[in-house]
């Protein structure tokens, strides 16, 4: 289980790394695939910028309509959460298949994909902040395939987190293997 605390640790160094390790890097490093079947740097921030064009609003709206009392700082799990986190932990090395709409492989990207993830990231964390006056065990947010279903504001606050965290440690899979590493910054 991670705290809010946690989360707004982790979601910070996720933006550094990005500041870091890929904002000083050539665009056609950025857009190096290792392997046509697999993603650049580039995709893989784009598949996390279709995910956050999505959470982010809902997650928005919800912290807004759930704030202002005092509730437990405590992420408690529904099933769903529980599955949803479990897919994306970083640690979990199967590889799960994306839907259609959030794979990026072979996008047109360019730096505006890599800035673009910054301006989510800097709203994620802002989200994280205000979610410390929210009730974080509030079903709100319809899930992006099926919108029957709904996850918690904190599980969904810590999926986004999670999974940036996984599809970060790919970009940097794929940096570190980068054919010209002394171009790789």
């Amino acid at each position: 289980m991670n705290t809010l605390e946690q989360l707004i640790r982790l979601a910070s160094n996720q933006k550094h790394t990005v500041i870091s390790s890929f904002a000083p890097m050539d665009l056609s490093l950025l857009l190096h695939k290792p392997a046509p079947d697999s993603w650049s740097i580039l995709e893989c921030l784009e598949h996390l910028n279709r995910y956050s064009r999505y959470y982010n609003p809902a997650l928005a709206k919800a912290i807004a309509s759930n704030s202002g009392g005092n509730f437990l700082q405590t992420i408690s799990y529904s099933w769903l959460g529980k599955k949803s986190l479990d897919m994306v932990r970083p640690d979990n090395g199967k590889k799960n298949t994306t839907l259609k709409r959030m794979n990026p492989n072979d996008s047109q990207l360019g730096r505006q994909t890599l800035e673009e993830f910054l301006d989510h990231q800097t709203e994620l964390l802002q989200l994280l902040d205000k979610a410390k006056g929210a009730n974080l065990n509030k079903k709100a947010i319809p899930v992006e395939f099926f919108k029957l279903l709904k996850l918690r504001i904190g599980e969904t606050l810590e999926f986004m987190v999670l999974h940036q965290e996984r599809h970060l440690q790919q970009a940097l899979r794929v940096k570190q293997h980068l054919p010209d590493k002394q171009n790789a910054a």
